[in-house]
């Protein structure tokens, strides 16, 4: 079986296609779409942003994504829509008349990205509730345009979309048999149901398991490297749920962080603003909770936060089910708790205790759709003014998310004052000896991992401590 999608209400079908083209190289090459740009192939600038739609419920779903790291198989039975697809006959929809007529495209490069982003929100794509500025967060200008291009988004809030024929269409597409193929000897499979993926991943317990291609897809884009045998999750429907109960809330692997934003955020607000800061619009429209987890980086913005929340990992195979503190997962750098034909069905977050102290700080080189240089996330439960629990982790500390024992042993026990936190954030520097990078050097990282606590402190006595007072500690 080859792809199929819709595109503008036809349908393409890709009878043998390669399950590492991106849906980028054949917008621009055999389709002739070549108003949707190549700009840094890794889904950082947003000059390939499309949107992306499915049927949920009697209704579709439209997300903003790029385009440069979305492999084939990631569209079969889906709609997609295209900067093309805006102005039928050559006539600008009002979005692209404002953008035209107020300065917001200057050398033009961007501007379909931009134009794309901008629709999705005004149509009510998936993230639509944002303010604008972060609905284009993952659209670079390198023109410095923003003032206008913001102002053409606010302009235009909201345009009426009928989707009627796009659900005719979606509906024609749909199928309930798992999709397969093969190129050049490397196989594909976009299974239907979790039951499906056991099967397949029992036959071929070495795939590389595809939820959203974030990271995957630059192995392809820049590592170049040849994937023998992929699985793609995104279609298996059972695993798309989130549940919300009084003990806390379970995401399921294929759980969008665009998605989870909400469940997240009612936990306590701090995870929301972390997840507003994962990547742009189109990254968290793509990729999953669960997949963050299971790619083990020891730089994930998710695992640091949800081990200080005491998560939970569930794993499926063949074999059955098995379930782990989150933090035992990561076993060394590039190294998962995971075995053969294994995969990470959900994670669950319980909910907070009462006399929870909570902070989730995130650091890095700019403050919107950046790779964190260090992450702290702290969890203290205090009762009668004494701290009887704590769980301090952090991401870009060590080879894996970790927690800081040292920093943990310093806090419980003491008082919640002034001295318990000077005591643990000098207890906190012997936790780690991390490495020196682009992002930082070990040095400016075991000092401001030790400011992260500190501006736990000061906000819990009401002092209002920015990102920019902890970068200069």
């Amino acid at each position: 079986m080859g792809v199929r999608f819709l595109l503008d209400g036809s349908v393409v079908e890709l009878a043998e296609p390669d399950p590492t083209a991106t849906l980028l190289e054949t917008l621009r090459g055999p389709l002739r779409r070549t108003g949707t740009k190549e700009g840094c192939a890794e889904g950082d600038c947003g000059a390939c942003t499309v949107l992306v739609g499915e049927a949920v419920g009697a209704a579709v779903q439209w997300r903003a994504v790029n385009a440069c790291i979305l492999f084939l198989p990631m569209i079969h039975g889906k709609a997609v829509m295209t900067v093309d697809s805006l102005a039928p006959g050559g006539k600008l929809n009002p979005l692209q008349a404002c953008m035209a007529a107020n300065g917001s495209s200057q050398c033009g490069f961007c501007t379909p990205g931009f134009a794309m982003s901008l629709h999705g929100r005004a149509i009510g794509a998936l993230g639509s509730e944002l303010p604008v500025a972060d609905a284009i967060a993952g659209n670079l200008c390198r023109c410095t345009g923003y003032g206008p291009i913001l102002e053409a988004g606010e302009t235009v809030p909201r345009l009426a979309q009928d989707d009627g024929a796009v659900l005719a269409g979606l509906s024609e597409l749909a199928g309930h048999a798992m999709a397969s193929g093969s190129f050049e000897g490397r196989q594909w499979f976009v299974p239907r149901s979790s039951d499906e993926l056991v099967e397949v991943l029992a036959a071929h317990p070495q795939a590389r398991i595809v939820a959203g291609a974030t990271d995957v897809g630059l192995w392809v884009t820049k590592g170049l490297r040849d994937l023998d045998c992929l699985v793609f999750i995104g279609d298996v429907a059972d695993l798309k749920a989130i549940e919300e109960t009084p003990e806390g809330v379970r995401l399921s692997a294929g759980v969008r962080y665009a998605e989870a934003h909400g469940a997240l955020a009612r936990l306590h607000p701090d995870l929301g603003e972390l997840v507003r800061r994962i990547g742009g619009l189109q990254v968290r429209s793509s990729a999953t909770v669960c997949g963050n987890i299971a790619n083990g980086s020891p730089i994930g913005d998710g695992p640091p936060a949800l081990i200080a929340l005491g998560a939970e990992l569930t794993l499926r195979s063949a074999a059955g089910r098995r379930t782990m503190p989150l933090e035992d997962y990561f076993l060394d750098y590039g190294k998962q708790d995971r075995r053969p034909g294994e995969f990470v069905e959900s994670v669950f977050v319980p909910r907070l205790a009462a006399g929870s102290v909570v902070h989730v700080s995130k650091l890095s080189r700019r403050f919107d759709s950046d790779i964190s240089a260090v992450l702290g996330a702290f969890a203290l439960t205090v009762e009668a003014g004494t701290i009887t629990a704590a769980r301090v982790a952090f991401g870009g500390m060590a080879a894996t998310p970790r927690r800081a024992a040292g920093c943990e042993a310093a806090l419980v026990g003491k008082p919640f004052s002034e001295a318990a936190i000077a005591a643990a954030a000098e207890a906190l520097k012997g936790d780690f000896s991390p490495l020196s990078d682009v992002r930082g050097s070990a040095a400016y990282r075991i000092e401001v991992a030790s400011a992260l606590l500190w501006r736990l402190w000061h906000r819990e006595q009401g002092v209002a401590v920015s990102v920019l007072d902890v970068e200069a500690c």
